[in-house]
């Protein structure tokens, strides 16, 4: 699965602009380079999972902790991809959870066990003020998004049906009412949610630049 630079942001939280910065290396390496392509950036499902991360922890912490946080993943033998750990803030630091719910802390004191509780990343949460980044798996009521299903873009709830399908037929001038003559089992509520959606995503390509 592929997603664009503007997807991956509407689905992280993370901006357009953010994740320019977060490709740069900045001397310690980037804070996440797309696992897919360069240029144009293409992420994965896993970088998504990762950046979603990254914007919960943006909340909390400067984005040097981030890096600081990620040498000392590299320092201490850790090269999985960024989506197998959970990170989390906690008292203006980072830390490594463990399956265990203990972590190591990787900012203020490298190294040192410390208790913690993992974030759900996959839930709602507000990255900066006035926006709302949805549920990562099901991003409007009727939308789903499942790794296995049209390389995990945004489809029609218990459908294959991607969303900007339909919501390219309702700006066309297709009432929602009517969108079940072109896709069988597409609701009109479903078809309101995929252009809903379509102008949250659409936000991503005018939106902040910061980092």
């Amino acid at each position: 699965m592929a997603y664009s630079t503007r997807m991956a942001a509407a689905l992280s939280g993370a901006t357009v602009g953010q994740l320019r910065t977060w490709r740069q290396d900045r001397g310690n390496g980037p804070v996440l380079r797309p696992e897919l392509a360069a240029k144009p950036a293409l992420y994965s499902f896993r970088d998504v999972l990762a950046l979603r991360a990254f914007a919960h922890l943006r909340q909390d912490v400067s984005l040097q902790k981030i890096r600081k946080a990620l040498a000392t993943l590299k320092e201490i033998g850790e090269a999985e991809h960024l989506s197998g750990y959970s990170l989390v803030a906690e008292d203006d630091s980072i830390v490594l959870v463990g399956d265990d719910d203990h972590g190591t802390d990787l900012v203020k004191r490298p190294g040192q066990r410390v208790i913690a509780t993992m974030a759900d990343i996959f839930q709602e949460f507000a990255p900066r003020a006035g926006v709302v980044v949805p549920h990562l798996l099901q991003p409007k009521h009727h939308l789903s998004v499942d790794p296995e299903t049209q390389g995990g873009q945004p489809v029609i709830t218990g459908t294959r049906v991607p969303f900007d399908a339909v919501a390219e037929l309702v700006e066309d001038g297709v009432p929602p009412e009517e969108i079940a003559d072109y896709f069988p089992g597409v609701t009109a509520d479903a078809a309101r949610d995929a252009v809903s959606f379509a102008l949250y995503v659409d936000s991503y390509s005018t939106g902040p630049r910061a980092a």
